[in-house]
This record gives C-alpha cells, structure tokens and sequence, in this order.
C-alpha cells in the first residue's frame, strides 16, 4: 500500500512540475504572470469527469459543500493544488525510522 501511495505522490508532483511550466511559459510568453485555475485545467482535460464529479458529491454528500469546497478548491492554481495533494501523499506513506537506530530489530 505504501509503494503506491508513493508511486501517487510522484504522479501528483509530475503533474504539478508539469502545469507550473506550462503557467510558466504562458507567463513569459504574455509578459505577466499567468497562473490556470484548477476548474480550467481540469476542463481542458476532462470536461465530462468535472461534471462526474460535481453531481456525486451533490448527491451523496452534500449539495453545499460542492459550493463551499470544491468552488474554492477549482480557483486556486493547479500546480498548488497538485504540490499539496503530493505532499498529502507522501506524509501518508512515509515510514518513520526505528527509534534505536539502523541495526536495531
């Protein structure tokens, strides 16, 4: 379980490395800084597993906390969002030292 929460944790990060170049280019390219909303990126993607998305968490959950979270989760910048969620990854599979030290069982 812990490899592939760590094998996540790398596809998250790639694809955060992935849209910060792409924000960083677009940045460059129009001279001020440019950085995509999550909501954009993940319409540019896959438009019809946002929509997915939207009418489960309205249905089994709750229809308000779609306007509260996932509002607020789709305008912020998606190589944030993806950073987070890798880091969110990794804290959950890391594996702590043993306390006596290397050669203790």
């Amino acid at each position: 379980m812990r490899f592939l929460l760590r094998f996540a944790s790398l596809v998250a990060l790639v694809v955060a490395v992935v849209a910060g170049t792409i924000d960083s280019i677009q940045s460059v390219a129009a001279s001020a800084v440019v950085m995509t909303p999550m909501g954009d990126a993940w319409k540019d993607v896959s438009p019809s597993s946002l929509a997915t998305v939207q009418s489960l968490i309205s249905y089994y959950i709750h229809p308000r906390l779609y306007d509260m979270a996932m509002q607020w989760l789709l305008f912020q910048p998606a190589f944030a969002v993806f950073l987070v969620l890798s880091l969110l990854l990794w804290m959950v599979a890391y594996k702590k030292p043993p306390v006596a030290g290397r050669f203790s069982v």
